[in-house]
């Protein structure tokens, strides 16, 4: 029976362990040795990122028996202090060190992994740095804020032989798993297209534009908090509202690309390369200090003609992800939502010998690779990719020209104008390395 969505990395457990033990990096014992319960058989973590996805994320790596967290880091004191709370509550004592400093958490020898949930535009800095600390990660999607930027990460967290899981965790839920098992498995025949609906507009969050020359709160370091983003002022916007700044986020393009994007590629098997032309449009939010598209649509084409679209704010495009087969019959899932062309497709059992997809849960998965050194369901490269496409979207967007790419060679075809739109300018001192 062949199995999907857990494989071996290229770097032997023998090997990685005595890598680890020269660095002091690995602190894992087996049970066999100290007991179920020893402190060493504990996986260490800490939360950079104590936003609402970095809590969420951090409540459910609490519920784990294997988990430990040691560390919250956030440049906001208000969030360190209620992590903090969080965490020892859940453990009955006050020992939660808090950090405004990434580098501190990273450079602590006693811990294993780190959860990375900070705005995008920190995302690859912050984990390339972990990376290079021996930090294995779970990292929010977008996997980064520009393209360029994303192949660094992944480049980091290779050459450091680490752990990725990108928290695209659609991938473990049941009803994504059985749409891409029945594409994968041939019930809907060779794909034609896929449709990609992602939201329009903006969160329910939104609050206001922007005020200029409003006062930072207290306990809020700003100029950390813009990090490797151009330096600008406090207006009032940082949580959640963010990601209408192009600066540090993507709008609902970035924010859902690494979500149904990412499904889209793991029905059609191009999780590891991506579509070679974008072109279509988009309409900006333009108010205040909020620039990111709130109405796109953009027709995407694979090298073996598959076309693909990825839309928000169109009522032609259904959310969610909907394959469509030659002959006509197509699956389509949502989140909690399921359906197909016909009851024979949606009721089709996977037989012995063909693709299932297994996962014992998102966060659960990667700490079952921390331990044993396997690939996660959402990898760097695989992350990486999903969020090309949006982030290629984007340049399609705004160039208002048909983009061709070359998904080998990661490179803009016959357009040097549009290549610089691959990467942004890094603040001082911040640095991809």
């Amino acid at each position: 029976m062949k199995h999907e969505g857990t494989f071996k990395t290229g770097v032997s457990r023998r090997t990685f362990l005595a890598a680890g033990a020269g660095f002091g990096l690995f602190n894992i014992v087996p049970a066999s040795v100290l007991g179920a319960d020893a402190p060493s058989n504990k996986v260490t973590m800490a939360l950079i990122g104590a936003g609402g996805m970095g809590s969420g994320n951090m409540r459910t790596f609490l519920g784990l028996p294997d988990v430990r967290v040691l560390a919250v880091c956030d440049v906001n004191r208000v969030k360190q202090e209620r992590g903090k709370a969080t965490v020892d509550k859940h453990y009955g004592n006050k020992d939660c060190a808090t950090y405004r400093d990434f580098r501190d958490v990273c450079n602590r020898d006693d811990i294993d992994a780190v959860i990375l949930a900070t705005p995008d535009h920190w995302h690859a800095v912050i984990g390339i740095y972990a990376a290079n600390c021996g930090k294995d990660i779970y990292g929010e999607k977008p996997f980064s804020h520009d393209l360029r930027e994303g192949r660094a990460l992944v480049r980091a967290v290779e050459r450091n032989g680490r752990v990725w899981q990108t928290g695209s965790w659609q991938r473990s839920s049941n009803e994504m798993r059985r749409a891409v098992e029945l594409v994968k498995n041939g019930r809907i025949g060779k794909i034609a297209r896929v449709e990609v609906g992602l939201p329009g507009g903006h969160g329910l969050h939104l609050k206001g534009i922007g005020v200029p020359g409003a006062k930072v709160p207290d306990g809020l370091d700003w100029d950390m908090w813009v990090g490797p983003a151009p330096e600008r002022p406090f207006e009032g916007v940082y949580d959640w509202d963010w990601r209408w700044v192009s600066d540090w986020g993507g709008g609902q393009l970035m924010d859902w690309i690494g979500h149904h994007g990412d499904i889209a590629q793991w029905g059609l098997g191009t999780d590891l390369t991506g579509p070679v032309s974008f072109e279509g449009y988009g309409e900006e939010y333009r108010k205040g200090i909020f620039d990111t598209p709130q109405r796109y649509r953009v027709e995407c084409e694979y090298a073996n003609g598959v076309k693909m679209t990825v839309a928000g704010g169109v009522n032609e495009i259904r959310g969610g992800t909907k394959w469509i087969g030659e002959n006509g019959e197509w699956v389509w899932v949502n989140r909690g939502q399921f359906e197909a062309s016909s009851r024979v497709v949606r009721e089709s059992r996977i037989e012995a010998g063909e693709i299932r997809l297994k996962s014992p849960g998102h966060h659960r998965q990667f700490i079952d690779c921390v331990k044993n050194r396997d690939i996660t369901l959402t990898p760097a490269e695989i992350a990486h990719r999903s969020a090309s496409i949006g982030h290629l979207c984007r340049v399609a967007i705004d160039t208002h020209r048909k983009i061709k790419w070359d998904p080998a060679t990661e490179r803009i075809i016959g357009d040097a104008a549009a290549e610089p739109l691959l990467q942004r300018p890094i603040r001082a001192p911040w640095k991809l390395v």
